[in-house]
């Protein structure tokens, strides 16, 4: 078992608010952590709706509800019962009238549009979504580099070696593919997605070019948008914007895009060793992302994430906007004699930054030339959690 900070932010939100729901991909922890919180919840309730047993007891949802309107109500695969969220709100209101104001709902589901449309139409202003992401480098302590070759998701992670790790992962992308993306009512055969989620593999941390990906899989521009937009809802590729500010300069105006998990992203490229991974030219943006995915989720609630580069060349990597209006400028690099690049430094001092970081993958912080520290993943993400 891994403790989850996931777990302390879902904890104090169900102080605060009526129902709090936590988002993530299959297999990615959600059961595990809500069992965890249930059974630290006094009298709370846990329904598998995806299971026949349980979704018969919920068959009429408003009477179920009703005989259980004390309780903690944890209710997972919510995808699976259509117009679930017009019924939360008539309970939730129902029981703001007796008095209880929060503690009352934890749902659990993979985000698509369609869900979190539904939810944000019905629950406006009684729900917050909270996004379990995969483990990351401060919950594993000293497994980090396993963690960057087999990615973040529990069963992947804790293999009995790369080769079961990486069977698992395998199967996992299958199993999406052929199972799991049809369940949203997504119509895309499943070879021409799994080509499109390859390329974009062999595309990590670079623009997206629509236009290209269609001329390479046949397909329209507008059919590349939908399947970045679908691997995108569900957790699976992060499209990382641009950031726009008026500096006089030319800037990129397009996202980058990444394959979330490092795990899944080598297997998508048939890498299943660290040997297998430093020897491809995927090596430095493969790290680039890991790093990148393991500062967002330790960053606090409200942050914001870009990238910035201009037409010239300057770059930052991440830059991070915090809840207090401060931008910090981030460089990921793989060397263990890192520096910060003149374009780095150019650009954080266009954008008036209050911190510049250069994360490598050595074990010490120490000054960089120019106004940069040179630091750890895992000390850049402890000095993130501490802010919130």
């Amino acid at each position: 078992m891994f403790e989850r900070r996931t777990k302390r932010r879902i904890l104090q939100y169900l102080q605060e608010i009526p129902a709090v729901a936590l988002l993530g991909p299959r297999q990615i922890g959600k059961t595990t952590l809500a069992r965890e919180i249930a059974s630290e919840t006094p009298d709370s309730l846990y329904l598998d709706l995806e299971n026949p047993r349980d979704a018969a007891r919920f068959a009429d949802p408003v009477r179920y509800l009703e005989l259980h309107a004390e309780r903690l109500a944890i209710l997972d695969e919510i995808q699976r019962v259509p117009g679930l969220f017009r019924v939360l709100r008539g309970q939730i209101d129902e029981r703001r009238r007796q008095g209880r104001r929060f503690g009352q709902f934890l749902l659990l589901g993979s985000a698509s549009d369609a869900l979190l449309r539904q939810s944000s139409e019905s629950l406006a202003g009684r729900i917050v979504y909270e996004e379990l992401s995969g483990l990351d480098a401060l919950e594993v302590g000293d497994g980090r580099e396993t963690l960057w070759i087999r990615g973040g998701f529990p069963d992947a992670f804790t293999a009995r070696s790369d080769a079961a790790s990486a069977r698992w992962r395998l199967n996992f992308v299958r199993t999406y593919l052929e199972r799991d993306i049809p369940q949203f009512g997504v119509r895309v055969p499943a070879e021409t997605l799994r080509r499109f989620w390859t390329m974009l593999a062999h595309r990590q941390g670079g623009l997206l070019n629509a236009s290209e990906l269609a001329r390479s899989l046949d397909v329209s521009v507008p059919a590349v948008t939908r399947y970045v937009d679908l691997l995108s809802d569900l957790m699976l590729v992060r499209r990382l914007p641009p950031y726009f500010v008026n500096v006089g300069k030319r800037l990129v105006k397009s996202p980058k895009v990444y394959i979330r998990d490092s795990g899944v992203l080598h297997s998508l490229l048939g890498l299943g060793t660290l040997d297998d991974v430093l020897s491809h030219p995927v090596a430095g943006a493969s790290w680039e992302g890991f790093v990148i995915e393991n500062l967002i989720a330790a960053a606090p609630f409200g942050t914001d994430a870009w990238f910035y580069r201009t037409r010239a060349g300057a770059e930052i990597d991440l830059l991070l906007l915090l809840p207090d209006r401060r931008l910090w400028a981030i460089e990921v690099k793989r060397s263990t004699a890192p520096r910060a690049a003149r374009g780095f430094e150019l650009a954080a001092s266009d954008l008036g930054v209050a911190e510049r970081f250069v994360v490598y993958p050595g074990r010490e912080a120490f000054p960089l030339s120019g106004a940069a520290t040179a630091v750890p993943l895992t000390d850049l993400m402890a000095r993130l959690e501490a802010l919130a």
